[in-house]
C-alpha cells in the first residue's frame, strides 16, 4: 500500500524555508511508528533537512542531480513513479514530503495519514486540497494542545474511495 503522511495546518501549510512550523511530540511519536521499518520516498530539500537519515527505515530520495550523494540505506531516484518501482511490490510504502511530492502522491497513494494541526500559519510549501470525491474519511481522533503541545491537532486517516 503507498501511504502519503504529512502534518498539515488549517490552511494546508505544511513549512517555511524547508523547516517544520510547529513542534508535536505525539505527532513524532506516531510518525515513528508508522513508518519504522518502511521504505519513505521523499524530495531532496525533505531529506537535507534531516540532521541524519531516519533509523530503521530505507530512503529513497527524488532528486534531477545525477551524482547525488547518499548516505548507506538511502538510494537516489529521478521521479516518483522510478522511486516507488524501487520499492518492495507488497509492503506498506510512505510518502512523506516535501509539498510537490505530494502533489505528485495523489494520484498513487491510496491511503493518506494526516494529522490535522487546528491552527493556520505563514509558509512558503503547502500540502495539495483532500478531494472529498476521491477520498473517504475512515478515522479522526482529536488531541487537544496540552504542556507538551502548543496546538491542538487531529490524526486523520483517509482511504481511496
Amino acid at each position: 500500500m503507498i501511504i502519503t503522511i504529512a502534518a498539515v495546518a488549517q490552511n494546508n501549510a505544511l513549512g517555511k524555508d524547508n523547516d517544520l512550523l510547529w513542534h508535536l511530540p505525539d505527532d513524532f511519536k506516531r510518525f515513528k511508528s508508522l513508518t519504522t521499518g518502511h521504505y519513505i520516498i521523499m524530495g531532496r530539500k525533505t531529506f537535507e533537512s534531516f540532521p541524519k537519515p531516519l533509523p530503521n527505515r530505507t530512503h529513497i530520495i527524488i532528486t534531477r542531480q545525477k551524482e547525488y550523494p547518499v548516505p548507506d540505506n538511502c538510494f537516489v531516484a529521478n521521479s516518483l513513479t522510478k522511486a516507488i518501482e524501487m520499492c518492495p511490490k507488497n509492503e506498506d510504502i510512505y510518502i512523506i514530503g516535501g509539498g510537490e511530492i505530494y502533489k505528485q502522491s495523489m494520484d498513487f497513494a491510496d491511503k493518506l495519514e494526516i494529522t490535522k494541526v487546528h491552527q493556520s500559519f505563514d509558509a512558503d510549501t503547502f500540502f495539495p486540497e483532500i478531494d472529498d470525491n476521491k477520498w473517504k474519511l475512515h478515522e479522526e481522533v482529536f488531541h487537544p494542545e496540552d504542556e507538551k503541545h502548543k496546538y491542538s491537532f487531529s490524526f486523520l486517516t483517509y482511504l481511496k474511495k
